[in-house]
């Protein structure tokens, strides 16, 4: 039987401490999986639907096959794992700013990611995702170079982001210069805790052609209610 509790990484680093975590919670009969910075709960495999949905959602909305995949920000791994599970990516790039947590893929540390690291499709890479959008972009061999979809999550929502510096990226400049790393008909998907908001809403339809926001519902069990969370999913139409 396994341990009721066992931390299985912890760092300290630029942003915080950061902290990987298993338990069992007998409320649910499964073992969660859990990330936390400094006091702060980051994420948790036990509320994984709208992460999972951010890769759907986004790739849904791509037209083509051999489709080049970016997602920023790595965590538990289940929106690049999502992405993976769509037959026309041909690349995934995931863009993660702490080496730690590429080194808890790696270290296999993971099961519902298992795979993730060794997939000959993917490359993990340490980067800052809102430096790369505000520098070359995200292939250094390449600058510029043009993704068909974008999927991002990394702060809790445009309004509560994890570091002062992520805020200039959801202005109309910092939209701009992502929207520019996309194929004319590519998808910038967005994951947000809060609900949708219209003034960052009506930011997104300045930017791009087609803005949705989609609420994606889940259970709550510790609650016994549903909780939500918004993906909004963007499409270029840019012709240049």
């Amino acid at each position: 039987m396994s341990k009721r509790f066992e931390e299985l990484a912890f760092h300290s680093t630029r942003m915080g401490d950061i902290s990987l975590r298993r338990r069992f919670d007998p409320a649910l009969g499964i073992e969660v999986y859990e990330a936390k910075l400094d006091d702060e709960f980051l994420m948790s495999s036990a509320f994984a639907t709208a992460e999972i949905a951010l890769a759907r959602l986004g790739l849904d909305r791509v037209i083509g096959a051999d489709l080049d995949v970016v997602v920023g920000g790595l965590g538990l791994g289940y929106t690049a794992i999502a992405a993976l599970e769509e037959p026309r990516v041909r690349t995934l790039t995931v863009i993660e700013a702490l080496g730690e947590v590429i080194a808890w893929h790696r270290r296999a540390l993971l099961p519902d990611a298992a795979g993730l690291a060794i997939d000959n499709r993917v490359e993990l890479r340490s980067a800052d995702f809102f430096a790369c959008v505000q520098g070359t972009g995200f292939d250094p061999a390449v600058p510029g170079r043009r993704y068909h979809a974008v999927l991002l999550d990394i702060d809790h929502s445009p309004e509560h982001v994890l570091h002062p510096s992520h805020a200039a990226f959801y202005s109309a400049q910092g939209l701009t210069r992502l929207r520019d790393l996309l194929h004319p008909d590519g998808v910038f998907g967005l994951w947000s805790d809060d609900p949708p908001e219209p003034v960052f809403t009506a930011l997104l339809r300045e930017v791009f052609a087609e803005v949705d926001a989609a609420v994606v519902n889940f259970p709550n069990p510790y609650t016994g209610g549903t909780s939500s969370n918004t993906v909004y999913v963007c499409m270029n139409g840019d012709a240049t």
